[in-house]
């Protein structure tokens, strides 16, 4: 059902794999949480298959199918490209539909390299010039308890930050027979666990502590060098074969970072972490206090206050469900928890009012460049021994 007194936005989405069902997911249910000024409308998803882009478009809810993007780009009906393939098509897609005054959201990371992520800034800041928005998609900021613990933050609670413990862990390629996808592939993927999940690890630490990384040390590994290769030979899809093929990136990451004067950051980014499904996990410790989430506990922020009496410290368990927490006023009653997925509507919710009410959203493109910058230097610092990199004179890995 569609509200006809509400300003039409048609979208297109480009990549309809995992991240593109959790995309329609958003589109689908954030008009109807949400007080939008605009009706978003799911008008076309892209893909390369035409049969899997039929399931797709029947499956999530989109009107109509296709296999060409640049059908999207040219289609003057089409308001928002949402991007949500492989990274090195990013650059590509998004500065297309950004010069063709599309808003474009691009899933995380920005580019498979740091050249690509600036030209991308570029035009999404020539674009912003005719109102025309972009995102990138860090939902993990939408999160209830990553905004409240920015908010602790900001409000001196922890007082001066001096450690961040930033940890992404999951397990699904510890099956050394498990076949290889893109996501193994350096030229599609860009890199290992680092750009899949320790972008996320990298922009979390940036919005929690409205600072940035300026330098970094870092080590990595790959632990399984050859795995089967899929019939689909672009790791897309398909069953394994008896062939094996060579695994480009890395399986694990571990890296330290300095921000600012003081502050000094730990991540690692594993698929290697037996037994862990989903384990994004940051701890934040200060002056005066400390904080941590896990999404593995996607409702509770845990909080620290250093200033009461000795007697009475500990850590503090907060269920973020309640109607003044951020975002859970449009859902459920106290107490009824929310799921991953309802970041993604969040993310939908704020982007599609930036567009309404003519503001820039958040995490911007150059938000993604400056994420870009750290895995790049990440990258370079692991090719080189460990040796530290300073973000102002790294170099594209």
């Amino acid at each position: 059902m569609t509200n006809s007194s509400k300003t039409p936005l048609n979208v297109a989405l480009v990549g309809h794999g995992f991240m593109g069902a959790a995309h329609s997911q958003g589109w689908r249910v954030a008009p109807r949480f949400f007080d939008l000024a605009y009706e978003p409308r799911m008008e076309v998803v892209v893909g390369q298959n035409p049969d899997r882009v039929e399931v797709a478009r029947e499956k999530f809810g989109w009107q109509r199918g296709s296999t060409d993007w640049r059908s999207v780009i040219d289609d003057p009906a089409i308001d928002v490209v949402d991007i949500c393939t492989p990274g090195g098509s990013h650059a590509d897609i998004a500065i297309a539909a950004l010069d063709a005054g599309k808003h474009v959201i691009c899933e995380k990371p920005l580019a498979n390299t740091l050249a690509q992520a600036e030209v991308m800034t570029e035009a999404a800041e020539r674009a912003s010039t005719r109102g025309v928005r972009s995102l990138v998609g860090f939902s993990y900021r939408r999160l209830p308890a990553a905004v409240l613990a920015r908010q602790f933050i900001e409000q001196g609670r922890l007082g001066e930050i001096r450690q961040i413990r930033a940890e992404y862990r999951q397990d699904w390629l510890t099956d050394e027979n498990a076949p290889i996808t893109w996501r193994l592939d350096r030229a599609l993927a860009g890199s290992g666990p680092l750009s899949d999940l320790g972008a996320h690890l990298v922009d979390m630490v940036h919005f929690l502590t409205q600072s940035t990384i300026n330098a970094v040390s870092a080590t990595s590994t790959t632990f399984v060098r050859e795995r089967p290769l899929l019939a689909d030979r672009r790791g897309l899809g398909g069953t394994a074969s008896n062939e094996r093929g060579e695994v480009t990136v890395e399986d694990a990451v571990w890296f330290t970072a300095k921000l600012g004067t003081t502050a000094v950051a730990s991540f690692e980014a594993t698929r290697f972490a037996t037994g862990r499904k989903n384990a994004f996990r940051i701890e934040v410790s200060g002056s005066r206090g400390a904080l941590y989430f896990d999404v593995e506990n996607l409702n509770e922020l845990h909080f620290y206050d250093g200033t009461v009496a000795p007697a009475e410290q500990g850590f503090t368990r907060i269920l973020v469900t309640e109607p003044g927490h951020p975002f859970v006023s449009a859902w459920w009653p106290a107490g009824h928890v929310l799921g991953w997925e309802h970041a993604f509507s969040h993310q939908i919710a704020d982007f599609v009012s930036a567009i309404s009410s003519g503001e820039n959203p958040s995490p911007s493109f150059a938000d993604g460049l400056r994420v870009q910058r750290v895995l790049a230097a990440t990258q370079s610092s692991a090719q080189n021994n460990s040796a530290w990199v300073r973000l102002d004179s790294s170099a594209p890995a």
